[in-house]
């Protein structure tokens, strides 16, 4: 088969994508024509062999009902371009700080343990037999995928973790039905959570509905908060308009420890570890996350002493031996990289993990940069080349900083663009050479079986044009949750795997009664509540805004500086005007409909107060990943307060 077959993935590509005429995404996004080709003829150039183009993408592309499709509409453009595996290609996520990449890779997203392993679940894992039948592939890189989970939980239970007992698999909860964030706050209004704790989050500002999840915080019978500041989320009992008297949920405020005042490595989009240090001691009571989560198990593991209770042997028998009070962050940093369980020698990286119980690795992603040295401190700049900088830090896995760099060579092994190589075979050494560690193994010729395959972890070696989302194989244009417009090219209008609570709370709004659409982003000045305890930066941008255009201004009445009235269906808040030239009318299939912008930072704490943008925003998430959708809804704008 050819891609002029008629049943290949590229030709239903083509028909899929046909109804996407130019005169069609003007329609459906206000984008005029001209601007659309313009921007379309300047990208599509990058797929030729002596360029590179790369997508940088943030919350804008995320945080929509179609996150995971629009993610997705980058790889097949990126895969049709050639734009992956080249230096200076690929997609790539803006952070909003410098560990969102580390965090993730030790699997605080829900479904996810370190290193991207599946969390079990209860009704497809019941055994860890069926847990790696079911989650490992017969080809690809993931082939390996017990020795990485069994290290996983050596390295947590130690001496316990057998091959007779399934090395504690039992230990390991076992979830069921939608732990998402957003089915979070659902079950604690639902009366249905004991207990929360949050670190370094501020919900109550920052979730989707925010009126709805202060609420649910009330339902709680504990909760307890590690920040900087006070937050709201620790103060939602004294929000305005909330009587403490009638609040049930007792709340623990534990004051946190800046990053300068703690020990340890984050990891950036680029996936490079890299060490900080601490600088200064954390002042009065204030105690590092590490501290906190090392104190609360030793203390519980102190609690449980004695206990024949079955439900308490997974703390008992953790393996827990990183010092008393303050954990001693080497032993962490040399427990994540791996070692082997008789002798407790380092591992070389992950290609030495074993499925017998013999090595334990906290997280075989990072697997690697602590052998002999600890290689996150490791500090030498690249003076000239592609901007590698191998010497820098550690980039997960094995040191590599080009994902699938396989791509950068033709099939042959000779470079796409000769004056930035990243890697090309060479015959007389029989290896692949260049500015970077191969994504594949480095003996293996471009003649051998395989040898053109650049995408080791799919079992076929190939990228996927074709892949399995909830909503089809294809990305599909759907309007936002809430839409001034129908939906131009299909009769659904909005994602249909998207799951909505029926709630009284979760009301969708009317396009009649609420004809502009809405957007929330961040400031550079701001970051949570953090920043509003800081009178420099408060002074900067002391006011919760409404951002909007001239043309829309002129229509309410709206002067520079005037106190607006922002309503949605879930709530409404209070604003000073902001009338930009940024912000201009949508032209959307012959309608014209208007936009405004709101700054989310603020809240009803800190030296600079304001009503937080996500009073307004539905609670209502991705089908895929579950994540809010903060940047398009509906409102109504009104002069005064």
């Amino acid at each position: 088969p050819t891609l002029e077959h008629p049943q290949s993935v590229f030709q239903h590509l083509k028909r899929h994508y046909a109804r996407y005429t130019p005169e069609m995404v003007a329609a459906v996004t206000g984008i005029p024509k001209d601007t659309f080709l313009k921007a379309a003829k300047a990208f599509c150039a990058t797929g030729a062999p002596a360029k590179a183009g790369t997508i940088l993408y943030a919350m804008g592309t995320t945080h929509h009902t179609v996150g995971s499709q629009n993610v997705r509409c980058h790889a097949v453009l990126q895969l049709l371009l050639g734009n992956i595996g080249l230096a200076g290609g690929g997609i790539n996520a803006l952070r909003g700080h410098a560990n969102v990449q580390g965090s993730t890779d030790f699997g605080l997203l829900y479904g996810n343990l370190p290193g991207y392993l599946a969390l079990p679940r209860q009704q497809d894992h019941p055994t860890l037999a069926s847990y790696l039948e079911k989650e490992t592939p017969k080809a690809g890189f993931w082939v390996n995928k017990p020795k990485f989970f069994i290290s996983l939980l050596k390295a947590w239970w130690g001496d316990k973790a057998a091959r007779e007992n399934d090395f504690c698999y039992d230990y390991l909860p076992k979830v069921s039905g939608d732990c998402s964030y957003l089915a979070m706050f659902e079950a604690m209004l639902a009366g249905k959570l004991r207990g929360l704790i949050v670190i370094g989050q501020n919900p109550a500002v920052s979730g989707a509905n925010v009126g709805m999840e202060r609420k649910a915080l009330g339902q709680l019978d504990w909760l307890v908060v590690r920040d900087l500041f006070p937050t709201e989320t620790a103060n939602f009992w004294n929000a305005p308009g909330v009587d403490p008297a009638t609040i049930k949920t007792e709340v623990f405020l534990l004051p946190a420890s800046t990053y300068l005042e703690k020990e340890g490595s984050v990891t950036n989009s680029g996936r490079w570890i890299q060490w900080r240090y601490r600088v200064a001691e954390p002042l009065g009571a204030a105690r590092s996350d590490g501290w906190f989560i090392n104190n609360l198990v030793l203390r519980l593991k102190r609690l449980y002493v004695g206990s024949l209770q079955p439900k308490d042997r997974p703390i008992l028998d953790l393996h827990w031996g990183y010092g008393e009070d303050r954990p001693d962050v080497d032993r962490i940093a040399r427990e994540v990289n791996g070692y082997y369980w008789v002798d407790r020698k380092q591992v070389r990286n992950f290609t030495a993990l074993k499925d017998d119980g013999s090595t334990a690795c906290g997280n075989w992603i990072m697997s690697g940069f602590y052998f002999e040295e600890n290689r996150a401190k490791s500090r030498k700049a690249e003076p000239e080349g592609i901007g590698a900088h191998l010497g820098w830090a550690y980039a997960w896995p094995l040191n590599r900083r080009i994902l699938y760099n396989r791509a950068s060579a033709r099939p042959n092994g000779e470079p796409w663009d000769p004056d930035r190589v990243v890697l090309r075979w060479d015959p007389v050494a029989t290896q692949w050479v260049g500015n970077d560690i191969p994504d594949f193994r480095g003996d293996l010729a471009p003649t051998a079986p395989g040898g053109s395959n650049p995408f080791i972890m799919r079992a076929d070696g190939k990228g996927a044009l074709f892949s399995a989302l909830l909503e089809g194989p294809f990305p599909e244009h759907y309007e936002p949750f809430e839409s001034p417009v129908s939906n131009l090219l299909s009769k659904v209008q909005r994602n249909p795997l998207v799951r909505i609570n029926p709630a009284d709370w979760n009301r969708l709004g009317d396009a009649k009664q609420f004809p502009i659409v809405a957007t929330t982003y961040r400031l550079a000045e701001h970051h949570h509540a953090t920043t509003r305890y800081l009178t420099w930066l408060v002074e900067m941008m002391p006011n919760m805004f409404v951002e909007m255009g001239r043309e829309l201004a002129e229509e309410k009445g709206i002067k520079n500086g005037d106190v607006c009235t922002i309503l949605s269906a879930r709530g409404q808040i209070r604003a000073v005007a902001c009338v930009t030239e940024r912000l201009k009318p949508f032209a959307l299939n012959g309608r014209t409909v208007h936009q405004i912008g709101l700054p989310w930072h603020w809240g009803f704490v800190g030296i600079s107060r304001g009503d937080s943008a996500n009073v307004l925003t539905p609670h209502v998430g991705d089908a895929n990943t579950q994540i809010p959708e903060f940047k398009a809804f509906l409102c109504d704008v009104r002069r005064g307060g």
